[in-house]
């Protein structure tokens, strides 16, 4: 199959706000690929999320590419989300002396993508922890 033909490899997010079962608006993020797993990383996008947590226009992944980095820059938007920190404090068994602001200031997921593929990678937030997998 020519590479005129063969469908774009792609990537796409959302973030959901666990601690206050919401979406995570305007959360900068950027894309970054790599060809092999020991290849220099290489800036390729960015975005925030929308009003629905969901970044949709990120750019097709160029030819080549082995290895797709997620950077989320979440501590802005705790930040300016103190309601959800205070949502989260109370529901936790812990302490409640902490520090202010997120406990992960950046979340930074790295996945590995075959040709031709679309790739939707959940981040599940809240000030204290995260998760994430491959939805559909």
């Amino acid at each position: 199959m020519s590479s005129e033909t063969a469908a774009a490899t792609s990537v796409s997010t959302h973030i959901l706000d666990t601690s206050v079962g919401r979406p995570a608006e305007g959360v900068a993020l950027t894309l970054s690929v790599r060809s092999g797993s020991g290849g220099a990383w290489t800036a390729h996008g960015a975005g925030k999320t929308d009003a629905d947590g969901r970044c949709k226009d990120l750019p097709a992944l160029p030819e080549g590419t082995t290895h797709v980095r997620l950077d989320f820059a979440v501590e802005e938007y705790f930040v300016s989300n103190k309601h959800c920190i205070q949502q989260a404090e109370e529901q936790q068994d812990a302490p409640r002396v902490r520090d202010s602001g997120a406990f992960f200031p950046e979340v930074a997921i790295t996945f590995a993508v075959k040709p031709g593929e679309h790739y939707h990678v959940p981040l599940l937030l809240n000030p204290f922890g995260y998760s994430v997998y491959r939805g559909s």
